[in-house]
């Protein structure tokens, strides 16, 4: 499969982990449909699972937060990394500003199209660099990139960023996703090189 320019990473290149690939591309990886939104006065996204009430946001509603922008790095269990891209979208502690989590949380999934599902620790969703996202570049998303919202949680492999988000739940214990199911370690530390679950 062909990522666009590519280069290989130099062992002194502390922004790159171990045995990726910088691509100047944004490769389009996902498993199942790539949803389409024609009415986006019928989107919404729930937060639910150990809060203290259910709360549904419309896409207006997210809209009108407070926006964050944000420059990361990514880094696809496939091998390739993309450096500096910028996001915007509402961070996860701006979300949790308006859902009153409990105490017993422990963890969080996140809930896509079609049944697709991520987990990660609590910690790992309230990391600064953790957000909801609308925007990429200066440019909304597009479909096949997780329009109209994604996760993003670049301290981890990128399957973790759940695209065409539509729930987030919080729980007390871990719950694998789709791809920790199938396989994939169940945290994703790039920089550990965690891709598989005997990693």
């Amino acid at each position: 499969m062909f990522f666009g320019k590519v280069k290989s990473a130099s062992s002194k290149d502390s922004r790159v982990p171990p045995n990726q690939h910088v691509t100047t591309k944004f490769p389009v990886l996902h498993h199942g449909n790539v949803p389409s939104y024609p009415n986006l006065a019928e989107w919404d996204l729930t937060v639910f699972g150990l809060v203290e009430s259910l709360r549904v946001f419309s896409y207006a509603q997210l809209m009108d937060l407070p926006q964050t922008e944000t420059a990361t790095d990514i880094h696809c269990v496939t091998g390739w990394s993309r450096l500096d891209n910028k996001w915007t979208g509402i961070s996860s502690s701006e979300l949790l500003k308006h859902v009153n989590i409990k105490r017993e949380a422990r963890y969080v999934v996140f809930h896509a199209e079609e049944g697709w599902t991520a987990n990660l620790p609590l910690e790992a969703f309230l990391k600064e660099t953790t957000l909801l996202a609308h925007s990429h570049n200066g440019k909304p998303l597009p479909p096949e990139h997780g329009f109209p919202f994604r996760a993003v949680v670049p301290h981890l492999y990128f399957w973790k960023s759940a695209k065409w988000l539509r729930k987030i739940e919080f729980v007390a214990e871990d719950q694998p996703g789709f791809w920790e199911r199938n396989g994939y370690h169940n945290y994703g530390n790039p920089w550990k090189e965690q891709r598989f679950s005997w990693d």
